[in-house]
Formats: structure tokens, sequence, C-alpha cells
């Protein structure tokens, strides 16, 4: 007897402890179900159809469905969620991987890479051209691109004043002791050997014959051989490349015609196109990097000067650069790589990462409270590596979003559009008496339900007038 006595107790114990356990969980769940924010109701039938408080739906009498608040977090107690702002619980940002940074103000120095070009230094460039009419006898491994040395001959040419400055100046020259220098005058041996009428009119007959074309080279053979030359040797001036060649042999040729453009390629130029707001950061004796396209090669250029010109398509000023150039390895027209480093003045950056760009705006989510954050619309600078320049929008100090930021942006716009105005009713009107029934319009022939779309049909013949209508998709009574 005691024996049962004590099973029974047992048993109505398990009993009541099953009981107080399921009434503490339906009290949890209900209060869980309370701690959770509906936004809306909608339609089990036609989701797209929305109402800010409970009831049926108008076109099945279905009851509406609640839609409770899905944010990715608890909300923390009585913090406003206006314009995007998200809430996230402090325990759960590092397990969403959210983190936080403070913006700061630095001074950074950035390295801003332009395509260059490589030009001749106009200052190295020589143009050959004729003195007089004439034409070319012949010419020598003058074929473009070819390099040269100076004074080599590059051709032969007849002009017919030659003869007759030629004849003068051997004329001068008669008499007159000493060595003839490379400009044709003569280093006297005795000083008041000649009078200066006699060396003014030696250089005066010198200089007539450079400007027939004739090379200091020719005039010092001239005076050391005393005969008259046959032709004019036409040759380079410096060491250099031939650029521009225009004569051919047997060809005829007027006063200041261009036979032969040479450059000195041991010092180039290289320019390089930037914005006239980073004018101000490349001062003249900056220092470059160049990189040869094809080529594994560097040089070190040096900042000259920014033209004042600004270039008629891309809007751009020319960046000029002096490079020494051993071996030749920059040649004319030739694309390069160019390094600069720009100094910009301290402003507030951060991280790339808190930077949400959306195309039209850009913008980042800033900590207003502990677990608050807000998006906050900024302008932006320049860039640097990982960090960009912030020049409206924040302060410094203030905690922005740098890890999880698309996580945030995605809750931000989803409880952004869910706080927006709600959308009104489908139907055209609704009367009380019809408990939200809408009351059509249309009174004969054959119409779609605003809502689903569906085609009305009519109880009666359409040849007689129709008492009512039937949805078909939900057959109730329509007046």
């Amino acid at each position: 007897m005691k024996k049962t006595l004590s099973a029974l107790g047992i048993v109505l114990l398990v009993v009541a402890s099953y009981a107080v356990g399921g009434r503490q969980s339906l009290h949890q769940a209900g209060e869980g179900a309370k701690s959770r924010r509906v936004l809306y109701w909608v339609d089990p039938m036609h989701p797209d159809y929305k109402s800010d408080r409970p009831g049926t739906a108008p076109d099945c009498g279905m009851e509406l469905e609640p839609v409770y608040d899905t944010a990715i977090s608890p909300v923390v107690s009585g913090a406003p969620a206006l314009n995007g702002a998200v809430a996230i619980d402090v325990d759960k940002q590092q397990l969403f991987g959210i983190g936080v940074t403070a913006v700061e103000k630095n001074s950074q120095s950035e390295i801003v890479r332009v395509l260059g070009r490589v030009v001749p230094e106009d200052t190295r460039v020589y143009r050959i051209t004729a003195g007089s009419a004439g034409f070319i006898r012949e010419t020598y491994n003058d074929s473009l691109g070819e390099r040269v040395k100076k004074n080599q001959k590059l051709a032969t040419s007849y002009i017919g004043e030659t003869l007759a400055v030629a004849s003068g100046f051997l004329a001068a020259t008669q008499g007159v002791s000493g060595a003839v220098g490379q400009d044709g005058s003569r280093t006297l041996a005795f000083p008041g050997a000649v009078n200066k009428q006699g060396v003014s009119s030696i250089q005066g007959y010198s200089d007539r014959l450079r400007n027939l074309g004739v090379s200091d080279a020719q005039i010092k053979q001239m005076a050391d051989s005393r005969q008259l030359p046959e032709t004019v040797d036409v040759v380079s001036p410096v060491d250099g490349f031939i650029l521009g060649r225009n004569i051919t042999p047997g060809q005829h040729f007027d006063r200041s015609a261009e036979f032969y453009r040479i450059a000195d390629l041991n010092q180039v130029w290289i320019f390089a196109d930037i914005f006239g707001s980073e004018a101000q950061d490349f001062l003249p004796g900056t220092i470059a990097r160049v990189t040869v396209l094809d080529q594994r090669r560097t040089f070190l250029a040096r900042v000259s000067n920014v033209l004042p010109q600004v270039d008629a398509a891309t809007r751009t000023l020319k960046l000029r650069l002096e490079a020494d150039n051993p071996g030749f390895a920059l040649r004319p027209d030739m694309f390069v790589n160019v390094e600069l480093p720009a100094r910009v003045p301290p402003g507030l950056t951060v991280p790339l990462d808190a930077l949400i760009d959306s195309g039209r705006e850009q913008h980042v989510f800033v900590e207003r409270n502990r677990g608050i954050f807000e998006p906050r619309q900024v302008q932006t600078g320049r860039r640097f590596g990982d960090r960009v320049q912030i020049v409206r929008g924040l302060t410094e100090g203030e905690r922005v979003v740098t890890g999880g930021t698309f996580l945030v942006d995605s809750e931000s716009r989803l409880r952004f559009k869910t706080e927006a105005p709600l959308r009104q009713p489908l139907h055209d009107k609704v009367t009380p008496q019809s408990n939200h029934e809408p009351r059509l319009a249309v009174r004969s022939g054959q119409v779609k339900d605003p809502a689903c779309g569906m085609m009305i049909g009519c109880k009666e013949n359409f040849s007689k007038e129709p008492e009512h209508y039937l949805d078909s998709n939900s057959p109730q009574r329509r007046p």
C-alpha cells in the first residue's frame, strides 16, 4: 500500500513539474513575441497588400498576418531608428564582425602615377638649313634615325655665291701669320702685325661663309690649304640622332630650306598630363621615378616646370621633367610610367572600408551612441593607399564603422524602407459596412480584380442587368 502511494506521488510530482515548465515556456514565448515589433500586416493571399493595423483582407476576407522586425540584432531600448539609423547590441557586434575606428587628422604623402611621353629638349635640337639656293650633289650615311658625330659629313652641295665670298676670305688672310681658330679667325703670332681693319675683314668674310652654310671646319680647311672649295659640306653640328631628313642627291633647294633635324639625346624631357588642382603639389626639383614600359629599367627625373597652357582636348596641364639618358634608352615619343611623390596638407582621413559609394553619393556610418550607428553623407578627397581623405561631413574624433560596413548598410536600407510611409489600399473605396470590402465602380461587363488581377464574373447573363459580381479567385458577393 505504501509503495502504491509513493508511486502515485512521484507521478503527480512529474506531472506538476511538466505543467509548471510548460506554463513558463508559454510565458517566455509570449514575452518574446511581445518584445518583437510589428512592422505592418499583409494579406496572406496577396503579400503586396500592406496595412498599418490588423483586420481582414478586403479581397478574400482572411485575417491579416503580422510582419515582425527581423533586425540583425536586438534594438537598444529607447534607441531611435530614424533615417536609416541602426541599433546593434554591443555583444553582437563582435559576432557580426563590426569594427569601429576613430576619424584621424594627419598629413599624408601619396604616390601619383601618370603616363609620360619622352620628347627631345628643344635647346638640344639642331636644324640645318640652306643659306642660299643651290642643289645637292651627294649624301653620306644620313638615314633617318642614324646616329652621327659632330662635324660628320652628311652631304655636299653647290652654292654659287660661295666662290666669291671664299675668294675674298682667302685674300683677306694673305700675309696674316698665325693659326686659324675654330671660328675662322687667326691668332696673331706678333701683336700689331696687321691692323684692326684686316682682322675685321677676316671676321666679316668668315661670318658670310657661315651664313651660306659653310661649317667652321671647312673654313679652317680653306685657310690651311689656301684653296677655294668646289662644294659646301653639310656636316652635323653635334653628336646626336637624325630626326628629320628632307634632301636627296640632285635635289635643288631654295634659301632657308631645311636639310636635317638632329637632336642630342643625352638629356631628354618627359611630359605628363596632370590636373590643375595637382599642379601645386609638384614643385620644381621634385625627384620622380621613371619606368620604361617594355624594359625593366628605371630612371630618375627632376620636375622642371608646369607649363601654363591647358590641353584643349583633355583639359589638363603639362608637367615637364628632365632626365639624363644613359645609353639612349629613352627615345623620342616613347611612353613611360612616372611616379611622383605628392605631399598633401593635413586633413581628416578614414579607412577605405568605411566608405560606401553608391555612385550618386558617398556615406559612412557614424557611431552616435554606444551601439547606435547612423548613415552620414560625406565628401571625399584623395586616396592614400588604404585611406581616403574626408573633405566634409565628419569631425576629428568621431567613430565610424570600418568592419562589416556592408552588413550595416544592408540593415540600414531595410530599416529605412520599413519606416517609409505605408502604401495606400489597392482599392478605390472602402466602407465600414462591407468590412473593408471594395466597392467596384464598373457595374456592367467583365473587369479585373485590382488586388489579384483575376477576372470578375457576373452571376447573371450579361444580357440582363447584373445583380452582383463574383471574384473568380474569392467568390464573394460584390454589390
